[in-house]
């Protein structure tokens, strides 16, 4: 091993005359045996980054390749929503013209079957007679959106 005097404990055993130039080969090949292991560790972390990066940009096109098939299924489910809410839309309109004609025919079918006298006598039903006919076994008319089908 060397010293910081430049002598080695082994150094004793060789001749004085070729110590100093023994002693720099050794240290001038365990530097190059330590370039070495620098450059094959230097080598060995750039294979790490290099596969690091690899399996990085691996992960990203996987990940972009999901989130392309999660926009496209949001896409469809958002225009799948839209279609609904408009169809919606028109069954609760129809629902309120509808509700109200029912009103209106449920207070016609009253005024004909109770009401219908004003102004004539508590006997006389001339007038509504033939529509006291057809309402005389007549119920409310009750609809409901499920009848109408609109396609």
């Amino acid at each position: 091993m060397a010293s910081s005097s430049g002598t080695s404990s082994g150094s004793s055993q060789l001749p004085n005359s070729g110590s100093e130039e023994d002693l720099q080969a050794l240290m001038h090949q365990r530097k190059q045996k330590r370039m070495l292991s620098n450059r094959e560790s230097a080598r060995r972390s750039r294979m790490r980054k290099q596969k690091h990066l690899d399996d990085l940009m691996a992960q990203v096109g996987h990940l972009m390749k999901e989130n392309s098939q999660i926009l496209a299924a949001l896409n469809t489910t958002t225009q799948r929503y839209l279609g609904m809410e408009a169809d919606n839309s028109v069954l609760r309109t129809q629902m309120t013209e509808l509700s109200t004609r029912l009103q209106s025919l449920n207070e016609v079918l009253y005024y004909m079957n109770c009401g219908g006298n004003h102004g004539f006598g508590p006997n006389d039903d001339s007038f509504t007679r033939p529509w006291s006919l057809m309402a005389e076994n007549s119920q409310p008319i009750m609809a409901s959106v499920d009848m109408f089908q609109y396609r």
